[in-house]
């Protein structure tokens, strides 16, 4: 890839939503809310590799189980601000779109497709990479976005 190029990349987000709900992100308007709090490498890791105008999957977990929005990557990889060590790193996002239909965990393992989703695999991790053919998959199962 030249330099400039750039490669969308799709990602999912997992919050519980009586912690920071999907609807708490579109209160936040365009300025977006920072993704603080991962305490995990991989997730971590995988906020290093976003880029601005990324987008991802809003995803309700604990309490729905279920993919219910789209956001977008609006800051690159910067240090946590609710963090007392600085190897703790998050991007910014911003809400795009609700769903049209949310997708359950069940409905997603339930789809061949998404076999080798993260998601269906490992639910466990709060920041996760979504190949672009999951994330088509995903959004026809959401009948698209509001």
């Amino acid at each position: 890839m030249e330099k400039g190029d750039w490669l969308m990349r799709y990602w999912l987000f997992k919050s519980e939503p009586d912690v920071f709900s999907f609807d708490d992100l579109v209160a936040k308007g365009d300025a977006g809310e920072e993704w603080d709090g991962v305490r995990n490498y991989q997730a971590r890791n995988n906020m290093r590799a976003m880029q601005i105008g990324d987008r991802g999957f809003f995803y309700h977990s604990n309490i729905g189980k279920e993919i219910v929005g789209v956001v977008e990557v609006i800051a690159l990889a910067h240090p946590d601000s609710k963090a007392a060590d600085p190897k703790w790193e998050c991007v910014d996002i911003k809400a795009i779109a609700p769903v049209n239909r949310p997708v359950t965990l069940d409905q997603a393992k339930a789809e061949p497709r998404l076999a080798d989703m993260v998601l269906t695999n490992n639910s466990r991790l709060s920041v996760q990479p979504v190949s672009e053919a999951e994330w088509q998959v995903v959004l026809d199962m959401a009948q698209g976005t509001a």
